[in-house]
């Protein structure tokens, strides 16, 4: 007799729960192991396990079961005797669908071990007599009734626990729409996973800090730690580094400096979060350190190269970006290099022989920016100086005095401690040629006339 597959939505519910416990066991679904078995039919055997001939045909099922019930047997024993019919069976044996009765052949005794044959039907997977139920935590039975209500159990806890899996999911959803507004969803792919292990929702943040990704993706928060700060949290950072990037765009800077890998990082922007720079100070840096440069006339770039070799034209942008030069450093280099620049506009110069000291001017240009040169003073400054310089050379000479040097003018001008000093040195230089020629004097026509410098 052919095999008569049962559709599975008709199966009764203690082989459905056999046929879901074997798929979980396989990791696929209750109908996917049915399809792959073949299906199950009247008599409770798998497909593939089924032989015409040598398997028990529905009617005989039957048979070997009223049989047994009139014999007065109950639940395994039931199950033997159909384990029983079926060896006989395979051995050549004949079943009588009234009765149940087998009538043996001459061969179906001939070295025949009943404990190596399987039935192949559905919830026994491979067992032999007595009849063996295996429950979806691998517990086996011999008695179908216990089977049936501890399989029951076994839902009622699935149920429970798939109540408490949404609750879980619920929470991890509201963790990665919180994460993908901010644009790194990406990130907690990893967290998914923990789900399924019951961890806790409010561990769900732990838990994804520790995983590499997100470590890559917020790196500056450990050298934060490292370095005696506190970490700040993942809006803090995307604000920072937003901020970060407005900032270099209103500058002009190219978008190598900013630009976002797959997740969202702007590893050149670390740096400046690791070691806790401000918006505000990264656009006093641009401001100081490299607008200011960029924007001036050349003789400021040139003394700033001149003073500071370390800075050639193309790093001054890397220069001010680095973390590691602190914004007083920046602010004094500048200034200095605004000074030689307007010294140099002037015609004059930071450096020697022309000041009659030695080196390249830094030490000076700097000196002078710490008693409060700016660039604008500069200008003011060493134009006046520029006007009255060379006659006071020549006075110097004529008269056998002192030599008037840039370096004598600038105290006076820039009210330097020796600016008392420079003013009488000045003084005896203008009387001395008034009272030689009469008149007014070559360094009468600027401030170096004057009492105090800048006066007008």
């Amino acid at each position: 007799m052919a095999f008569k597959k049962i559709p599975f939505n008709q199966l009764d519910a203690g082989t459905l729960a056999v046929i879901k416990a074997n798929a979980a066991s396989q990791g696929i679904t209750p109908e996917q192991y049915y399809e792959k078995r073949g299906g199950v039919n009247k008599s409770g055997y798998y497909g593939d396990s089924y032989t015409e001939g040598k398997t028990l045909t529905d009617e005989e099922y039957d048979a070997v079961i009223k049989g047994a019930l009139a014999k007065g047997l109950k639940g395994g024993a039931i199950g033997a005797a159909i384990n029983e019919a079926t060896e006989a069976k395979e051995r050549g044996s004949t079943i009588n669908i009234s009765t149940g009765a087998i009538t043996a052949s001459a061969a179906s005794t001939a070295g025949f071990s009943s404990s190596s044959v399987s039935t192949g039907r559905s919830g026994f997977e491979g067992t032999g007599a007595p009849t063996t139920y295996t429950a979806e935590d691998g517990t086996k039975f011999t008695d179908q009734a216990a089977f049936a209500a501890y399989a029951a159990l076994l839902q009622q806890q699935k149920a429970t626990q798939g109540k408490l899996y949404q609750e879980r999911r619920s929470a991890f959803q509201l963790l990665k729409d919180e994460f993908n507004r901010y644009g790194i969803g990406e990130l907690i792919g990893d967290v998914e996973a923990l789900i399924k292990g019951g961890l806790p929702p409010a561990e769900f943040a732990i838990e994804l800090r520790k995983t590499p990704t997100y470590q890559k993706r917020f790196q500056a928060n450990q050298q934060r730690i490292n370095a005696g700060l506190r970490a700040i949290s993942e809006a803090e950072y995307i604000s920072l580094e937003d901020q970060y990037q407005n900032i270099m765009r209103q500058y002009g800077l190219p978008a190598a400096y900013y630009e976002k890998n797959q997740f969202g990082k702007q590893a050149n922007l670390d740096k400046f979060i690791a070691t806790d720079i401000s918006p505000v100070e990264l656009e006093e840096r641009l401001q100081t350190g490299y607008k200011r440069v960029q924007d001036s006339n050349p003789e400021v770039l040139q003394a700033l190269k001149a003073y500071y070799p370390d800075i050639s034209n193309g790093d001054i942008l890397a220069y001010v970006l680095d973390p590691k030069q602190a914004i007083q450093d920046i602010n004094r280099k500048v200034t200095a290099a605004e000074i030689g620049g307007e010294a140099a506009r002037a015609g004059l110069s930071m450096a020697a022989p022309e000041r009659g000291i030695t080196g390249v001017g830094v030490t000076d240009a700097e000196y002078l920016a710490r008693y409060g040169v700016t660039k604008e003073s500069a200008r003011q400054g060493f134009g006046t100086i520029a006007s009255g310089l060379e006659r006071g050379k020549q006075l110097s000479e004529i008269y056998q005095q002192p030599d008037y040097t840039q370096a004598v003018a600038e105290a006076e001008v820039f009210a330097l401690p020796d600016a008392e000093k420079a003013r009488r040195q000045r003084r005896k230089l203008t009387q001395l040629e008034t009272a030689t020629f009469g008149g007014t004097t070559g360094m009468t026509g600027g401030a170096l006339s004057r009492e105090r410098a800048g006066q007008y």
